[in-house]
C-alpha cells in the first residue's frame, strides 16, 4: 500500500514538472530613456493575461506569465498622464480605458505591436512585430535559448530603428512622437489591402511600406508581408519584449554639449538611436512600484541578460531543479516491484 502511495506522489510530481516546464513567461524590459506603459490585449477566445496594462520605468523589467495557448498582442503606451479626475490618457498607443489597465481594449494607432499565438499548429509558437498599424517606438521580441536560430525560426523579431526620425512628413503624428501607416493616413484600398486589394496577389508593397521595411526588415510592413515577417519557435519557450532595444540615451556634459552613448548592435536589425520618451507629468499609482511588479536593474549586465532571455531561462531552470530534487529522493525510496 505504501508503495502505491509513493508511486502516486511521484506521478503527481512528474505532472507538476511537465506543466512547469511548459509554462511561458513574457519579460518586459524598458531600455527607453523614459517611462512606458505596456498594454496587453488577448484575442477573442483566448484566456486573459493578467495584468492587461502597467507602468514600466526606464531600466525596469517585469515578468508576466501567459495562460496556456494564449494569443494576443502587446505594445507600449507613451506619454501617459492623469487628468484632474484621475483618468489616464496616453499620447501614443492609448487603449481608451482611462485606467492603467487596458481591460480588453486595443491600442489606438499608430503603435508598434508584438503579436503572439502560443502552442499553435504543431505545438509551435508563432510571433511577429507589426508596423501595419503604424509605429510609436522600437520593439524587439527574443525567444529564450534560441540556439541554432534561422531566418524565421526562433530568431529575434522586431524593429530597433527610430522610424519617427525618418517618417515621411505626411505620416507624422503626435508632434513627431509616432508614424502613421499609409492605410491609417489615407484610407485607400491599395494601402489597406481591402476591396479589390484584399489578397496577396493584388496587395503589394507600396513606397510607404518599403520605408518601414527597409528600416525594419524583421517586422510586418503591410498586411501580406508574411514570408519574411512571421516567426516560429518550438512551444514552451519564454520571451523577452524589449522596448527601445538599442540603448543610446543622450548625456549632457557640464559644458552643455551632447555626448552620445555608444550603440549596441542587434544582429540583423537596423540600429538607429531610440527616441527620447516623454516622462509622465503625474504618478499613475499602482503601476510598477508594488511587490513583484518590476525590478529596477542596477547594472547593464543584468539588463543585457534580460534582453537576451537568459534571466527568464535561469528562473525556469531553478524552478525545475527545485521540483526535480524531491522527485529524485522519492524515486530512490520506491520499493522494488
Amino acid at each position: 500500500m505504501m508503495g502505491i502511495q509513493r508511486i502516486c506522489i511521484v506521478l503527481g510530481m512528474l505532472f507538476i514538472l511537465v506543466r512547469e516546464g511548459g509554462a511561458v513567461t513574457f519579460t518586459f524590459v524598458n531600455r527607453c530613456t523614459g517611462t512606458v506603459w505596456p498594454g496587453i490585449l488577448s484575442n477573442a477566445g483566448s484566456a486573459r493575461m493578467d495584468p492587461t496594462g502597467f507602468e514600466l520605468p526606464p531600466g525596469a523589467a517585469r515578468a508576466v506569465p501567459a495562460p496556456t495557448g494564449w494569443s494576443g498582442r502587446l505594445w507600449a503606451r507613451t506619454g501617459c498622464t492623469q487628468d484632474g479626475t484621475g483618468k489616464v490618457v496616453c499620447a501614443t498607443g492609448d487603449c481608451g480605458s482611462g485606467t492603467l489597465e487596458c481591460a480588453g481594449r486595443g491600442a489606438a494607432p499608430p503603435a508598434t505591436l508584438a503579436e503572439f499565438t502560443l502552442d499553435g499548429g504543431g505545438r509551435n509558437d508563432f510571433y511577429d512585430v507589426s508596423l501595419v498599424d503604424g509605429y510609436n517606438l522600437p520593439l524587439l521580441v527574443e525567444p529564450s535559448g534560441a540556439l541554432g536560430a534561422t531566418a524565421t525560426t526562433c530568431a529575434a523579431a522586431g524593429c530597433a530603428a527610430d522610424l519617427n526620425a525618418r517618417c515621411p512628413a505626411e505620416l507624422r503624428a503626435v508632434g513627431g512622437a509616432a508614424c502613421r501607416s499609409a492605410c491609417d493616413a489615407f484610407g485607400k484600398p491599395e494601402f489597406c489591402c481591402s476591396g479589390a486589394y484584399a489578397n496577396p496577389n493584388t496587395c503589394r508593397p507600396t513606397a510607404y511600406s518599403q520605408v518601414f521595411k527597409s528600416a525594419c526588415p524583421r517586422s510586418y510592413s503591410y498586411a501580406y508581408d508574411d514570408p519574411t515577417s512571421t516567426f516560429t519557435c518550438a512551444g514552451g519557450r519564454d520571451y523577452t519584449i524589449t522596448f527601445c532595444p538599442v540603448a543610446t540615451p543622450s548625456l549632457k556634459s557640464a559644458g552643455g554639449t551632447t555626448t552620445p552613448t555608444p550603440t549596441t548592435t542587434v544582429p540583423g536589425v537596423t540600429t538607429d538611436a531610440p527616441p527620447d520618451m516623454q516622462r509622465p507629468i503625474g504618478s499613475q499609482g499602482g503601476g510598477g512600484g508594488g511587490a513583484g511588479q518590476g525590478v529596477m536593474l542596477g547594472d547593464n549586465s543584468w539588463l543585457a541578460s534580460l534582453a537576451m532571455g537568459d534571466a527568464s531561462s535561469s528562473r525556469r531552470a531553478s524552478r525545475l531543479a527545485l521540483l526535480a530534487a524531491p522527485l529524485a529522493l522519492l524515486t530512490l525510496h520506491l520499493p522494488r516491484l
